[in-house]
């Protein structure tokens, strides 16, 4: 009696100081389509090491990279199913749920990486983050820069008119087919994972993505020319399941404070990756072709001011455009 007396009381003591602590044990499993060796599987790693040291281990995080839990949809769809309890994800995968919430990344949205950099620290992203979260229940905790977007071919492009009628592969979000359908191209969504093998076999003629994607990719094995179109600044963003927040708990600011700072750090990686890249590229023997933005921009302009063609407000195109000044 005396020994089952002293095991209750040690239950006890141990839910008490659990329920002291703030925040229950939260085992999560962090999914994404990158593979190890990209920045954000990088960032990812420390992310979960520094969350994991700050919560005294409360919060665990195991991640799960290169499409190993599915591709980008299936990870989406994973956070309503707990299959997953957050993501690395495209803005324009997350517009399925809450259109609005990819406004950065629509063709030519953004005039330059400092734009973007406005975007992330404002009201507007915020604003934003709280209507995706009222569509789901999901909390977007973080985004980070991705790059500037650039066709890859076998010939070079320079105008729009190149790529009348070329099979190009684009992620399967109606964002992406804006920019391809609006020069006259043929885009083909094809996973993520799908792509060298549909370059190598010639399923499509050309792929856009930024320029560490490409490398981290081997995307240039199969294409000769990168076509500097920059026609989307592109982000990702971190997305945490509502019941993996349930876990959380009163842990959720530290995590929140930690993945800030790893996407801050990510960003700054990228972003100078970027301008390192070209030269990379043309050691390799790649041909680098500038193109004439304003012509290209002049396609998509009518498009995307055009409330019946895009899923945010005019009111929400004009600050995004005010961040820019």
């Amino acid at each position: 009696m005396f020994g089952k007396t002293i095991r209750s009381i040690a239950v006890a003591a141990g839910i008490m100081g659990v329920a002291m602590s703030g925040a229950l044990a939260a085992d999560l499993r962090w999914a994404h389509v990158y593979e190890e060796g990209s920045s954000y599987h990088k960032w990812a790693v420390w992310a979960a090491d520094e969350i994991k040291a700050k919560t005294d281990g409360r919060v665990n995080i195991t991640i799960f990279p290169a499409s190993s839990l599915g591709n980008e949809s299936d990870i989406n769809e994973g956070l309503g199913i707990g299959s997953v309890d957050m993501i690395y994800t495209g803005p324009n995968f997350a517009e399925r749920d809450y259109g609005p919430i990819a406004i950065s990344d629509y063709p030519f949205m953004l005039k330059n990486y400092d734009h973007w950099a406005a975007y992330r620290d404002s009201d507007l992203f915020k604003d934003l983050s709280a209507g995706y979260l009222d569509a789901t229940g999901n909390t977007v905790m973080a985004i980070t820069w991705y790059g500037y977007r650039h066709v890859t071919s076998n010939f070079p492009i320079t105008k729009p008119e190149d790529m009348k009628g070329l099979k190009i592969r684009v992620p399967d979000s109606p964002l992406m087919l804006m920019f391809p359908n609006a020069v006259g191209a043929n885009p083909t969504p094809i996973a993520f994972a799908e792509v060298y093998l549909a370059l190598q076999q010639g399923v499509v003629d050309a792929q856009e993505n930024p320029l560490p994607t490409i490398q981290f990719k081997k995307f240039y094995e199969v294409q000769s020319n990168i076509n500097l179109t920059g026609h989307i600044g592109n982000s990702l963003i971190i997305v945490i399941a509502a019941s993996a927040m349930d876990q959380i708990g009163d842990d959720a600011e530290t995590v929140r404070a930690v993945l800030q700072e790893a996407t801050a750090k990510s960003s700054e990686e990228i972003r100078q990756s970027e301008v390192d890249l070209v030269q990379w590229f043309v050691d390799e023997g790649i041909t680098i072709n500038e193109v004439d933005k304003q012509a290209f921009q002049d396609a998509l302009m009518p498009i995307i001011t055009d409330p019946s063609k895009v899923p945010y407000t005019m009111e929400q195109f004009e600050r995004m455009q005010a961040l820019a000044q």
